[in-house]
């Protein structure tokens, strides 16, 4: 299996980039791709210990997060975005990881990859891992900031077809996000969704979700518009950097005293796991649905750890034929069977 790497995007890029892939290769078995200037990389894998299956592809150019996503794909055919992207689509690479320009990300894959056979929207579904055993999808973490009823509908499907086969649900349940768990509460886009979703006998609709259901993992699936979805992970974000800090603050101070590292301590306390599983980094990256590709879209301030796990999502979404399934489902919808 070839992941194709964006080694040029993100906050850290290239150097954690190409550890994070080397650390995958050697963990997961698969042959990274890197992607962007050859001259850099090639002296920066070569830093590797032990033969490591990494080839280079050159991609002089590089979009910058703040540059406007159509915009930037059409002046920069070269850049690494672009040509990752167009790796997948010419059989290079059975998926792509990018921590770089999301907004760039998701236009280069629906002009070069299309949308599956009755997608009408694709949209980012991203893991949220609180307290409980298995972590919840949120979907649209992003990708569509203005969305109609029937759009959230779709995001219902893809979000639940991707929770069946990569976390063995059966029968995912979905909710969706609102102000209150009554049936009329909520916006126009939110009450009209709410009547669609619950006609949908292909869904396991379980009706409203409220902010605070997201911790305590009522549902499998949120659904919820791009805008909205993006604005509950990166207050999620925001708050778990900022527990895990005082946490490992208070860790070290205690550490002091009982003359144990501060992870053991965490640990023997109970709180180590808890922390683990607040960290972004351990599943390190969000799906792309609804396109004809695997691409994973890894955060902007990815390091290497964050990176390798982007990887072995992408890895395991390529094992699955998430892509396959979520083409199949849909074909399925569109022809009425």
């Amino acid at each position: 299996m070839k992941i194709a790497v964006d080694a040029a995007g993100g906050d850290y890029a290239p150097h954690e980039m190409v550890k994070g892939a080397i650390k995958a290769a050697q963990e997961y078995g698969v042959e990274i791709v890197l992607v962007g200037r050859r001259s850099v990389l090639r002296k920066l894998a070569e830093k590797a210990p032990g033969k490591v299956p990494v080839t280079i592809v050159d991609a002089k150019q590089v979009i910058d997060y703040k540059e406007h996503p159509i915009k930037a794909i059409q002046k920069k055919p070269n850049s690494s975005i672009v040509v990752g992207i167009n790796l997948l689509k010419s059989g290079g690479a059975q998926a792509f990881v990018s921590a770089g320009n999301t907004g760039a990300v998701v236009a280069s894959a629906l002009l070069s990859l299309g949308r599956a056979n009755g997608v009408n929207r694709a949209a980012i579904g991203c893991f949220l891992d609180t307290i409980s055993s298995f972590p919840a999808l949120l979907v649209d973490a992003g990708a569509n900031s203005d969305c109609r009823p029937e759009h959230l509908l779709e995001f219902a499907r893809l979000g639940s077809i991707y929770s069946k086969y990569l976390l063995n649900i059966e029968s995912p349940r979905v909710g969706l996000l609102s102000n209150g768990a009554e049936e009329g509460k909520g916006n126009r886009l939110t009450r009209e969704t709410y009547n669609l979703l619950k006609n949908a006998a292909d869904i396991n609709f379980i009706g409203n979700m409220e902010g605070h259901d997201i911790i305590k993992r009522t549902s499998d699936v949120f659904v919820t518009d791009g805008f909205t979805g993006n604005v509950i992970l990166k207050t999620i974000e925001g708050f778990n950097d900022n527990f895990l800090t005082s946490v490992r603050q208070l860790g070290h101070v205690f550490s002091s005293v009982s003359r144990l590292r501060a992870r053991d301590l965490l640990r023997d306390i109970g709180l180590g796991s808890w922390t683990k599983k607040m960290d972004y980094t351990e599943y390190g990256g969000a799906c792309l649905l609804g396109v004809n590709g695997n691409v994973i879209i890894a955060h902007g301030r990815s390091q290497a750890k964050a990176i390798k796990n982007a990887i072995g999502l992408a890895k395991e979404t390529v094992e699955r034929g998430i892509t396959e399934k979520v083409r199949e489902g849909h074909y399925e919808q569109a022809s009425g069977n």
